[in-house]
């Protein structure tokens, strides 16, 4: 099937996203190591930078909003500053926060990372990581209800950390009620409700996660036995599409009988700290404008190699990823 690509980049402006999941606030402080502590055998980084950046399914829902669509996001804060400062990021990101909750129970994710010559020196985490209590899980399903009824989005992704937003209730109830809507849904997990998101449309963990999951030996990647592995992941999931990040060899997708491995473009890779949230971002856009996966599979490819070009957790950027697209991508 042929695709215009720059008419499918324009047509993002019409489509509406929601991410649902574990926002975070990533922090960021840079400086310079010139010498031990006296107190103790560590370097001292003197500070010169501090900078504070969206993180999480924040992230997700940035890449969305890069890429023209409208985006909301929904999740539970902490009664706090950092979710204060989070939710204003957001805000100034044109991110729909109108469906954001507070719990005095928690505090909102903060991982600090402390840089010095674009080498990582430490990450310190400020966070909660048990499931919402049964209160705050009633208040987000019924928050999660509402914005599907009255928006009536184009796709629901769920991005997953751990850290208890997206319990097994949300996900079940979620995915039901997108499906009697018709909504597309789209999954980025994590290895503790890896088997939760039963019926989604798309599913998309990277090749660790899947070894983990199924208790199976990492061993070398072929097509044959990226297959066999989608064919045990529909048994226990029912899903339509598998969409299996790979690292440097790319990215692999089955839905049905067609199935291929994209390979990824050699790249001067810097970090690749949120180049999954790219992935699932612009997969999923892309899907749900054209359900074409092999289309969503070699976009998304490309973007998560852009993005790794960057230090720190950063958006894919619209217009040069439709100029690497255009030159990458034969229709």
């Amino acid at each position: 099937m042929s695709v215009d690509i720059e008419k499918l980049f324009v047509g993002f402006s019409k489509m509406k996203v929601a991410v649902i999941g574990d926002l975070m606030l990533d922090t960021y402080w840079w400086g310079n190591v010139e010498r031990i502590s006296p107190e103790a055998p560590v370097p001292v980084v003197a500070v010169s930078k501090r900078e504070k950046r969206i993180g999480g399914a924040g992230n997700v829902a940035l890449n969305v909003q890069a890429l023209g669509a409208s985006v909301a996001v929904l999740s539970i804060l902490g009664d706090d500053e950092d979710g204060v400062q989070l939710k204003q990021l957001l805000q100034e990101n044109n991110i729909d926060t109108r469906f954001i909750l507070e719990s005095k129970k928690r505090i909102t994710t903060n991982k600090i990372r402390i840089i010095s010559r674009n080498q990582h020196m430490m990450r310190l985490d400020a966070e909660v990581v048990h499931d919402i209590d049964d209160v705050d899980e009633e208040k987000l399903q019924n928050q999660i209800e509402k914005y599907i009824s009255t928006e009536k989005p184009d796709i629901i992704i769920f991005e997953d950390y751990n850290k208890g937003i997206l319990t097994k209730n949300i996900i079940t109830n979620t995915i039901s009620f997108c499906n009697e809507n018709n909504v597309t849904t789209a999954v980025d997990p994590k290895r503790k409700n890896f088997f939760s998101y039963q019926n989604a449309t798309l599913f998309k963990p990277n090749l660790a996660e899947v070894f983990a999951g199924l208790n199976l030996l990492p061993e070398d990647v072929s097509e044959e036995l990226l297959s066999e592995i989608h064919s045990q992941l529909k048994e226990k999931l029912g899903h339509r599409i598998s969409l299996i990040t790979l690292s440097e060899k790319g990215i692999f997708y089955q839905e049905n009988n067609f199935k291929n491995i994209v390979p990824s473009h050699r790249r001067s890779i810097a970090d690749v700290s949120g180049a999954g949230d790219t992935v699932i971002a612009v997969a999923s856009l892309v899907y749900a404008s054209t359900k074409n996966i092999d289309l969503a599979a070699k976009i998304s490819n490309i973007a998560g190699g852009i993005v790794c070009e960057e230090v720190g957790t950063v958006a894919i950027q619209k217009d040069k990823l439709l100029e690497e697209c255009k030159k990458l991508i034969i229709e």
